[in-house]
């Protein structure tokens, strides 16, 4: 009967963790919401004023109107930041690697190793180089 009771206690433990971990993870995100749409309020302020003081090279009107537009695709989330885009494709591309092959393909493109060539040139060539020990023959 003693046995029963613990567990259920363990269980009863679990699920609780469980829940406060999801509630953690809700205001995390949520937090980071408000961050973006602060930063995004703050955008929009320095296009705005950019506008206005007709820094921007642009009509006055036209100029307002793609800011609060910005500001209003920022709000549906709808802005995405180009270069944490780019990081998740950068790692993305070691994906297609076989399995034994990937934790090297991270690391270069991580920046370990050497990079030649270009995007114009027809290619960047990422090498790394790893020892690898021998086994003993019998």
């Amino acid at each position: 009967m003693q046995t029963i009771h613990l567990t259920n206690s363990y269980r009863s433990w679990s699920l609780a963790l469980c829940a406060a971990g999801c509630l953690l993870s809700a205001a995390a995100v949520s937090a980071a919401d408000r961050g973006k749409l602060s930063e995004a309020q703050s955008t929009y302020q320095r296009d705005r004023s950019a506008c206005i003081s007709e820094q921007s090279g642009q009509d006055r009107t036209a100029c307002l109107r793609e800011a609060s537009a910005a500001l209003q695709e920022a709000r549906r989330g709808g802005l995405h930041d180009g270069e944490a885009r780019f990081e998740q494709n950068r790692l993305l591309r070691c994906d297609s690697q076989p399995l034994a092959d990937r934790a090297d393909c991270v690391r270069r493109m991580n920046g370990e190793g050497t990079t030649s060539g270009s995007v114009e040139g027809g290619g960047i060539l990422r090498e790394l180089v790893t020892p690898v020990v021998p086994l003993p023959r019998n």
